[in-house]
């Protein structure tokens, strides 16, 4: 299985505002396009492989400068592509807070579907098929750069290390941060990478 680098997307006008969930034309906003340089700087020092990202235009952008330093494309996959919030698509997070199905969302995720949208459950089973089947397709010590958002790392994350699904938001992804997964022989890795740039500590 190859090591796969879980890298969320650099900042936007959206971030702790609203849910920006799959609406087209989100873009990086200058701090986000600093990061995604710095993030390119960075790993431009590792022997990546490929260069994997959601279809969305905030993980595209972010994923280009680093599949630039190496020469490679961007692929896109749609397993990393955010989860379907539905009705909750756009609003702010404000008044979602106050919403009568928050609660649900905050204890209960494994329960949760979002109104006329996806589950947790679903969304998790969808990253961890896709994260599966990209260590699978690349050799063992192959590195993977795969560029996505918060809830889907960290439903991967709890996917891989077995942590109960109603835990997961226990998780903290910053934007622009990075988690390294190796999954081999049934064990999973998983921990920040030894990169020079300052990436938040601890394991997200």
């Amino acid at each position: 299985m190859a090591i796969l680098f879980l890298v969320r997307h650099g900042k936007n006008g959206m971030v702790g505002k609203k849910l920006a969930g799959r609406l087209p034309g989100v873009h990086l906003n200058h701090e986000g396009q600093a990061q995604a340089r710095r993030l390119a700087a960075e790993f431009s020092t590792l022997p990546i492989k490929a260069v994997y990202a959601s279809p969305l235009e905030r993980a595209q952008e972010t994923a280009e400068p680093i599949a630039r330093v190496h020469g490679l494309p961007v692929e896109t996959l749609p397993g990393l592509l955010e989860i379907d919030f539905g009705d909750w698509q756009g609003k702010r997070l404000k008044r979602l807070k106050n919403d009568r199905l928050w609660k649900a969302v905050q204890g209960r995720p494994a329960e949760f579907r979002f109104p006329n949208g996806e589950s947790f459950l679903e969304a998790q089973r969808r990253i961890a098929a896709a994260l599966s089947a990209l260590g699978e397709k690349f050799g063992e010590t192959e590195m993977i750069v795969c560029v996505g958002h918060s809830d889907m790392i960290r439903l991967a994350v709890a996917h891989f290390l077995g942590l109960p699904l109603d835990h997961f938001q226990r998780l903290r992804i910053e934007t622009a941060s990075v988690t390294a997964l190796n999954l081999h022989n049934g064990k999973v890795s998983f921990g920040p990478i030894n990169l020079t740039f300052n990436f938040p500590k601890g394991l997200y």
